[in-house]
């Protein structure tokens, strides 16, 4: 089942959260230690910004994928939203749940009044997370090379945009 995430989910996220930094180090900026959504409270308070702000769950009894989306506050950005945290736990992989969380979140982000971009930002630590976009319709428009370090290894952030009118939702 994929549903929006409650406040009543913080706790089951934050620790899915803190799961998908520590498995997938250069798959994400944040770190365990530094990361802003990490914590339980942190994770209610991005949820009840609502509607702008939104994480989606996959559930399997348990929460084992989410994803993220926020709108730019930003009033000149505005037409903009950026998808954030994608993660599937790995016993959970090859399911769809990934592509299922991602049509969540689009179709959300196609209900924002304004919105026309979604963008995204991929690792090169994660070719089957861009793969998945690439076939949602996102297309590269930017690579910033050696743009996460952990422990001497180095991976590379594609940004991708998605035009929402491009797409049927």
């Amino acid at each position: 089942m994929i549903r929006a995430l409650g406040e009543e989910d913080a706790e089951a996220y934050a620790a899915l959260r803190r799961e998908a930094l520590r498995d997938s180090p250069l798959a994400f900026a944040a770190s365990p230690e530094d990361d802003v959504v990490s914590s339980s409270e942190a994770v209610r308070e991005q949820l009840r910004r609502g509607p702008e702000s939104v994480i989606f769950g996959a559930f399997r009894g348990r929460l084992v994928g989410a994803v993220g989306l926020y709108r730019d506050r930003h009033r000149k950005a505005s037409h903009k939203v950026h998808v954030w945290g994608a993660y599937v736990t790995p016993e959970h992989r090859r399911e769809g749940l990934a592509a299922l969380l991602l049509e969540a979140a689009l179709h959300h982000a196609a209900t924002l009044p304004g919105v026309s971009w979604v963008h995204l930002s991929v690792s090169s630590a994660a070719p089957a997370a861009q793969r998945l976009y690439e076939r949602a319709g996102f297309r590269v428009w930017g690579t910033e090379p050696e743009a996460l370090r952990h422990e001497g290894e180095t991976a590379f952030e594609h940004h991708m945009a998605l035009r929402l009118s491009s797409r049927a939702c």
